[in-house]
């Protein structure tokens, strides 16, 4: 997308990519674009909108990623000075919105806990059928022509426990700064 977020006159770049980084690039010149900001997410993101959502006078980038999360990135300073002693105090519009969200909150944990519920004795009845739930996988298997190396993306709408790669030649694992996993090596019989 392209937006002024800077709040210069001039239109930013607003750039989503698939490992989960958004940047903000400045046309300060023309020749290229330059790198003014980063932030980075932990999954995909799907798509990137500038504008202003939140709060009127403060412009905000929001992006929706692979598994359906919405982030947004506020220009709104988000800490407040105070003096010596002085105790900060929230708006009455602040507090009831605190107030709101802790309600939803407590409804929502209350609903977690009988779905729970349900869902033990269901399981434990006679006629409980058990199956293997469907989903989609997100995967890139790319080059990277710098290092000759392949980089395996893979990317559910759950929590991945484990990843199992088996192959017939030898594999060097090299390790990334965004991944999080810990890897196990064991040799395979050949039968």
């Amino acid at each position: 997308d392209s937006f002024d977020i800077l709040g210069d006159g001039v239109k930013e770049l607003l750039v989503g990519r698939d490992d989960g980084m958004i940047e903000i690039y400045n046309f300060e010149s023309a020749d290229d674009p330059v790198l003014r900001h980063d932030y980075a997410l932990s999954e995909s993101i799907a798509s990137i909108q500038g504008g202003c959502v939140g709060k009127d006078g403060y412009d905000e980038i929001l992006a929706a990623t692979y598994s359906g999360w919405l982030t947004g990135l506020t220009t709104e300073p988000v800490h407040r000075e105070g003096g010596s002693g002085e105790e900060l105090k929230l708006s009455q519009e602040m507090q009831n919105k605190i107030s709101s969200l802790r309600n939803e909150l407590e409804q929502l944990q209350i609903k977690v806990l009988q779905e729970r519920e349900r869902y033990q004795q269901s399981s434990q009845s006679s006629t409980a059928v058990s199956s293997v739930p469907a989903f989609s996988v997100n995967d890139k298997f790319t080059l990277n022509k710098d290092d000759a190396s392949y980089s395996l993306i893979l990317e559910v709408q759950t929590a991945i426990d484990n990843v199992l790669v088996q192959s017939d030649v030898p594999l060097d694992l090299l390790d990334v700064d965004k991944n999080s996993a810990v890897v196990s090596f064991s040799s395979c019989d050949s039968e």
